[in-house]
């Protein structure tokens, strides 16, 4: 464990790690809550933070003194990258994919195409957690645009491709 924040003798200190200029006590230490913040998150912020209260001419008893958080910063998924798989004419097989590079946890993606044919698809032919989509037997009316859209809890990004058949 690498200490970040301590309060001793009266005075906080900041150690000299990534953290100093986005992290402090939330309140004045004597308030005798000693929450502490992070300012402008990164996923590497994400691990395991301790928390040790001693007071002086206090017994310590490890079990008692420390507390112990789990941080995990979730990120959005960066704008997904579309691509068409094979050749798009009549009677053929095609597979879109879609993929971004970004996003914890890992995104989700759901493919749909626009108007005036709106359609939603759903497994076997969609793979939500790989981003494929396959389409077979292609016709001529299922030309169109397919948006893919890539979610987590922290957000979402889109891409589309335009399929001509």
């Amino acid at each position: 464990p690498v200490q970040i924040l301590s309060y001793l003798g009266g005075k906080v200190k900041v150690e000299e790690t990534d953290l100093k200029p986005r992290i402090g006590f939330l309140y004045d230490v004597n308030s005798r809550n000693i929450s502490v913040f992070i300012n402008a998150t990164r996923e590497q912020d994400s691990g395991q933070y301790m928390c040790s209260v001693n007071v002086e001419d206090d017994t310590i008893r490890l079990d008692k003194n420390i507390g112990v958080i789990n941080l995990t910063v979730l990120v959005p998924p960066a704008v997904p990258a579309c691509q068409l798989h094979g050749s798009a004419v009549v009677g053929a097989n095609v597979s879109l994919s879609c993929s971004s590079k970004k996003g914890k946890p890992s995104p989700m993606y759901q493919w749909q195409r626009e108007s005036p044919t709106r359609q939603v698809f759903f497994s076997p032919a969609q793979d939500r957690a790989r981003g494929t989509l396959k389409l077979t037997n292609l016709t001529l009316e299922m030309s169109g645009i397919y948006v893919c859209r890539a979610e987590n809890q922290a957000g979402s990004k889109n891409c589309s491709i335009v399929l001509e058949v």
